[in-house]
């Protein structure tokens, strides 16, 4: 057994969530109500696995929600190539990350939600797993969870990390917390330089830069014969998107449709929330302000008159994106800090962005540097954006290959990171927990 931090935040973190634990079952509760948690699936969040273990090595990737297990796929498929007797759990917090994974994951590769932060939760978790290698991805850390998996003797990796000037601020008034942390990674590879930096700040000993594995992901599937009939009820019209939004951003694009309806009366604007659940009240606020909407979840048609398009469904974003040749990132007109450009980067769009993107402030710049976005600076701008866009398609057409190619720059990352982690495992037949 490998010995646990022992700094005197982490004993007190350890304590903390002891003392917190007879409140957890009411918290599940409310999320269960507001949908947040999956009802069927509560007892992973207690650690008690819903499927078997697969006999053979093991390697576990745990990822926060839907961008950073997308993020992963290319690292997953890596390792199952690699050998018959590898398999792969990855581990997210979200139920609509779980949908999606469900959908996405390969044979061999099985989701689990992560256990909560408790150590009783977490000593079941990995009781039962018992990884062979344990993945981190980007900047959600758990620390009893990566204590514990530590003490197994499993090699621990953190991937693609990213860490905000806001969440570095806050993880250096406990430097010796944070630093026992960052200690239980064997490898550690950051996202982008200001990463590595605040990283190597923080106390990690060794920050690899081997690109950003968002780069590396393919292009968002589709199902094509739904994108023939969209394109059918659709035809000849003008289509931008507003993607992943959020609170406020919805509100931005349907009087952003307004104004543009002037010059564009035939236009169609798509609009996709980050959450789809919020979909019946996107549709209310839209309705509103006096415009047509077809909802997608309710299996509206887009019809002549319609005016948005709300496609609040999960794990159809390429078909979304497939539809419209001018995207409006969300999060980026709130303090969300912007969502991945590179989807629909791929997917022959020229890009608009509002001034929020700490997110992705190296990748925002990139594109920006490029003349592949538009950054605006609030809301009433984006009409404007948008409008330029759809009265010029050369322009369009030059930004979204611009977009194009920036995404597809820093290819390989996966690849280096997977010549990076593979090392860690152990030979087939030996196990790395004891």
């Amino acid at each position: 057994m490998t010995p646990r931090p022992s700094s005197s935040g982490f004993v007190f973190y350890r304590l903390l969530t002891r003392i917190m634990a007879p409140a957890v079952p009411l918290l599940l509760r409310r999320r269960v109500a507001r949908g947040k948690e999956d009802p069927a699936r509560l007892g992973e969040r207690f650690g008690c696995a819903s499927q078997a273990r697969p006999p053979g090595r093991l390697v576990w990737f745990h990822a926060a929600s839907i961008g950073e297990s997308l993020s992963v796929m290319p690292l997953v498929e890596r390792f199952l190539a690699a050998a018959p007797d590898i398999s792969v759990l990855v581990t997210t917090g979200t139920v609509t990350s779980a949908k999606l994974m469900e959908e996405r994951l390969p044979p061999r590769a099985l989701h689990q939600f992560v256990p909560l932060d408790h150590p009783d939760h977490c000593a079941r978790f990995l009781d039962h797993w018992r990884p062979d290698l344990a993945v981190w991805v980007e900047s959600e850390f758990w620390p009893n969870l990566i204590a514990a998996a530590h003490a197994c003797g499993a090699p621990l990796a953190l991937v693609n990390a990213r860490i905000t000037e806001s969440s570095f601020g806050k993880w250096r008034r406990a430097p010796r917390f944070v630093a026992d942390l960052l200690s239980c990674f064997s490898v550690t590879t950051a996202q982008d330089a200001a990463s590595a930096e605040r990283l190597r700040g923080l106390g990690s000993s060794s920050v690899l830069r081997l690109g950003n594995l968002k780069h590396d992901a393919p292009p968002l599937p589709h199902d094509a014969t739904e994108l023939a009939r969209l394109r059918g009820e659709i035809g000849a019209r003008p289509v931008w998107i507003a993607s992943n939004t959020h609170e406020g951003e919805e509100r931005a694009a349907a009087e952003a449709h307004l104004r543009l309806a002037q010059a564009h009366p035939n236009l169609l604007t798509i609009v996709v929330p980050r959450h789809p659940a919020r979909g019946a009240s996107v549709a209310a606020e839209c309705r509103g302000l006096g415009l047509q909407v077809a909802q997608r979840s309710t299996g509206d048609r887009i019809a002549p008159a319609t005016n948005i398009y709300l496609g609040d469904t999960l794990g159809e974003m390429g078909l979304y994106y497939m539809l419209a040749g001018i995207a409006f990132i969300g999060g980026t007109l709130n303090p969300a800090g912007g969502h991945n450009p590179f989807e629909a980067a791929r997917l022959d769009s020229a890009l608009i962005a509002g001034p929020s993107g700490f997110n992705f402030v190296e990748a925002y710049a990139a594109f920006e540097k490029a003349n592949a976005m538009t950054r605006i600076a609030g809301a009433p701008a984006l009409a404007d954006a948008v409008g330029r866009l759809l009265a010029d398609e050369a322009l369009r057409r030059r930004m979204a290959a611009s977009a194009s190619a920036v995404a597809s720059a820093d290819s390989g990352a996966a690849s280096r990171a997977f010549e990076a982690l593979f090392p860690l495992l152990p030979a087939a037949g030996s196990a790395a927990h004891a």
